[in-house]
């Protein structure tokens, strides 16, 4: 019994680590991307600088995750527990990527003058962000519902990202001189719709969780 109850109170705090780790991914999106708005340098350097930490909490996370394995044997149930707990830690060190990646380019459009104002672009991120958020709490409190309804808000970044490619292309013969701006604002859309399949993939392992069943929300 005292094994057992040990077993989920280190599972819980893999949980907890998880969410945490998540909420610092979600905050050096949001940095970036205000300092993308804001043509805010130093910001973008701190995002950059910042990803160390969500790379120590990745490392911390797969040794506690490895240690439990080894320590308590687990099987069937506990042990998919464990994976899937290591599987989402690798999506949102991901994510922490998308964020170091949106500032590298705001980084690379530097002072330049904004040739039209980012309205849209944010919108989408806000979006991506709501996904992980709800992948998240699906996770925690192994809701399947929740889970599934991340692939409808996939669909529409999805959209959004089509059309601001398609927008932001049709910039360019108007607009030479600020191609490189509008070439990074296309890598920064990208980087976000990442953000959105990597949160997918969070739902569709928090499905696998609870259900056993593999489960493809994209198709």
């Amino acid at each position: 019994m005292h094994t057992r109850s040990n077993f989920d109170s280190n599972l819980k705090e893999l949980k907890e680590m998880l969410l945490d780790m998540a909420q610092k991914a979600e905050s050096a999106v949001k940095e970036a991307m205000l300092a993308l708005v804001n043509q805010d340098l130093e910001k973008a350097r701190q995002v950059v600088d910042g990803d160390n930490i969500l790379d120590r909490i990745d490392h911390e996370i797969n040794d506690k995750a490895l240690i439990l394995i080894a320590k308590e044997s687990p099987v069937a149930t506990d042990l998919r527990k464990i994976i899937v707990a290591i599987k989402i830690c690798t999506e949102v060190e991901r994510i922490g990527d998308q964020a170091v990646n949106i500032a590298k380019s705001t980084l690379h459009i530097g002072k330049e003058k904004q040739f039209k104002e980012i309205i849209d672009i944010p919108k989408m991120m806000d979006l991506s962000l709501d996904m992980l958020t709800d992948a998240m709490t699906a996770f925690y409190s192994e809701d399947v519902v929740l889970a599934k309804r991340c692939a409808e808000k996939d669909d529409q970044v999805d959209e959004m990202y089509g059309k601001l490619i398609q927008e932001l292309m049709g910039y360019i013969p108007e607009n030479p001189n600020a191609t490189n701006q509008i070439t990074q604002l296309a890598y920064v859309c990208r980087y976000i719709e990442r953000i959105a399949d990597q949160t997918t993939n969070i739902a569709e392992n928090v499905i696998f969780l609870v259900t056993g069943k593999r489960y493809d929300l994209n198709a």
